[in-house]
């Protein structure tokens, strides 16, 4: 296997990227580590062609350190810095997002970003789309060469990519135990060119050697926030003894191959032609597994390895939901079981306005309100009414030509009414969805199927011809709060 591939037709990386995430940990205690002492142990990994190296606003001083490394480099061209952007929820302005790729690029002394990712946290709020609007806008002005998302899921991937957002890759959990991104996602990369920068590859060293054989460990022997992170995984894929059983299986292959469990976990996933490249953590200065992790790229798994692997994997209990779904709704498969360590609070998409003691209303500003007189959602009682609604965010219509992405991105609008009179999606009893061509029914039907899974409401599906241009679908909902 290669060492490097091309992610985009400028941007060659290599298989296996090295994650500075440990950063934040060595600092937690405010103890900053000094950039140049510590950049010079990230040389053994360019030396060894892993020349590729994932940050984060929030990795601690990782961006300083990289930009440092990078700028004494004696290749620094081969040298790619990737790093994200984890706005808090709430509205985004372009200076928002100018003052955040400015930031990164003062912090790693660098002229653009290679790789500039973006992670939202609430999607009934269109706000994500804004700042993917105005992160395209700097590509173009050159301060970012390229634009990946983490931890998306496929609906709204689908959503940003059909929009007309030149994403080159998407950040996201993937494992022998998390198999999720083999649903839906890797049809969508397929079809945009979009590939995957898979992490977790080692399930937080839960797939190594070292837990072979050994008793379930309690909520207090976990040492680290990966390692609280991933049993929560472990737990939703059928527990313990289905995970021994993986790893026995996993020990036998590695065995055949004469090298560790670790290496074949992460070697599996590069097997997926849709993962660009593994993101493996390092502790710089702490523990260098470089010799270990480049012999990922010479394994060579055969039929029955993968089958040996796959049998296993069919004892597992599918993770639940699309990727990135750990972070947005329940079961929260993070640290703490929940975001109380990302967020104090998402805020409500819009204002509610009341009208009298029984009804109120929202409005969601599109200028379709205000000329044809009406509300985005009124409240009476405990029913709310949610008008028709299309792809429409401000003065942009959101899906390009395809009707699917129109219907999640409706969908969306949808829930952020619900949500901001104190209701959500589970509360729907009523649908109804007017396409402008019959012929576009069933994406529409598979989109609103996926998104109402479980709740199921009552539903009607007619041809009619839509107002505005370029626009495939139009939904209304009736919800009625529980509470």
């Amino acid at each position: 296997m290669q060492h490097s591939i091309q992610l985009a037709p400028d941007l060659q990386i290599s298989r296996i990227i090295t994650g500075l995430w440990q950063i934040a940990d060595m600092e937690r205690h405010g103890n900053l580590l000094d950039p140049l002492e510590t950049s010079v142990h990230m040389k053994p990994y360019a030396d060894a062609g892993l020349t590729s190296f994932d940050m984060a606003d929030h990795y601690g001083s990782s961006e300083i350190i990289a930009g440092t490394f990078k700028n004494n480099y004696n290749q620094k061209d081969k040298i790619k810095l990737f790093t994200k952007w984890v706005p808090s929820p709430g509205s985004i302005s372009k200076v928002d997002v100018k003052e955040a790729v400015t930031k990164a690029l003062k912090r790693m002394q660098q002229s653009h970003i290679d790789l500039m990712q973006f992670h939202a946290w609430h999607y009934p709020d269109p706000s994500w789309l804004d700042g993917l609007f105005y992160l395209k806008e700097l590509k173009e002005e050159g301060l970012i060469k390229h634009i990946g998302v983490t931890n998306f899921d496929t609906s709204h991937l689908q959503i940003a990519l059909a929009s007309g957002i030149p994403i080159v890759s998407n950040q996201i959990c993937h494992s022998l135990i998390d198999q999720r991104a083999n649903k839906d996602m890797v049809n969508l990369c397929k079809q945009y060119g979009t590939k995957i920068l898979a992490f977790g590859t080692l399930a937080g060293g839960f797939l190594t050697d070292k837990w072979l054989g050994q008793p379930e460990p309690s909520t207090s022997e976990l040492s680290t926030w990966s390692e609280m992170k991933y049993k929560r995984f472990i737990d939703a894929a059928g527990g313990w003894e289905v995970y021994q059983h993986l790893l026995n299986e996993v020990k036998q292959v590695a065995d055949k191959h004469q090298v560790s469990i670790a290496n074949i976990s992460s070697r599996f996933i590069l097997e997926n032609p849709e993962v660009a490249s593994i993101i493996i953590g390092a502790r710089l200065g702490k523990s260098e597994h470089i010799t270990d992790n480049k012999r990922i790229l010479s394994i060579d798994l055969d039929t029955e390895d993968i089958q040996t692997i796959q049998n296993a994997q069919n004892r597992l209990k599918p993770i639940p939901g699309d990727c990135g779904d750990e972070y947005r709704k329940p079961p929260f498969l993070t640290a703490s079981g929940d975001l109380s360590h990302h967020l104090e609070s998402i805020p409500k998409v819009f204002d509610i306005i009341p009208i009298s003691n029984t009804k109120s209303q929202i409005y969601s500003g599109t200028v379709w309100e205000e000329f044809a007189g009406y509300s985005r959602a009124v409240k009476e009682g405990n029913c709310i009414y949610v008008s028709g609604t299309t792809a429409t965010h401000k003065a942009k219509m959101i899906g390009g030509n395809d009707p699917a992405a129109q219907t999640h991105f409706i969908i969306d609008k949808i829930e952020a009414a619900l949500e901001s009179f104190g209701g959500n999606l589970t509360d729907v009893v009523r649908t109804r969805i007017f396409v402008n061509n019959i012929n576009d029914w069933e994406p529409v039907a598979r989109a609103h199927g996926k998104r109402f899974s479980g709740i199921n409401p009552a539903n009607t599906l007619v041809e009619a011809k839509l107002v505005g241009e370029g626009y495939l679908v139009e939904i209304e909902a009736k919800a009625i709060l529980q509470s």
